[in-house]
């Protein structure tokens, strides 16, 4: 597999992006503005294999002390031979986001992936809080 890993964000197949995500368990039913705001925010990353998308990730940081992963998305064309990872690890990687002292992410089904990147359960996760939308809580609570 020859996968090409680009950040320019000129190349994004903003269709296929969004049709993963409305597809995937974190965000079902997302709409199109949602995620083009989405990536305007965000320091976006693809995959590439002759041209046409194979994978997705997102950091959302202030580039100085954290940055929050989210939306990794492999195509099921080429899962299982770690593009995932690989995408992870550009990030962590990346100039932009050296000594950055925390890096945050949630995931319902690839604990072990982002194990192996260094990744953990929260330190203090009492002291951790979220605000949701009104209805999204119930909405996951609801999600298998």
């Amino acid at each position: 597999m020859t996968v090409i890993l680009s950040d320019d964000a000129g190349k994004l197949q903003v269709d296929r992006v969004h049709g993963w995500l409305a597809s995937s368990y974190w965000s079902p039913g997302i709409e199109r503005s949602l995620v083009e705001r989405a990536i305007a925010g965000s320091h976006c990353l693809g995959a590439y294999e002759n041209e046409q998308q194979v994978g997705f990730a997102r950091m959302i940081t202030d580039h100085a002390t954290f940055a929050w992963l989210a939306d990794v998305w492999v195509d099921e064309s080429v899962r299982g031979q770690g593009l995932g990872r690989r995408m992870v690890n550009w990030f962590l990687e990346h100039p932009s986001f050296a000594g950055l002292r925390r890096f945050g992410l949630v995931t319902a089904d690839a604990h072990g992936v982002y194990a192996d990147l260094g990744f953990h359960p929260l330190v203090h996760a009492d002291r951790y809080m979220e605000r949701l939308a009104p209805g999204l809580a119930e909405q996951l609570r609801s999600a298998p």
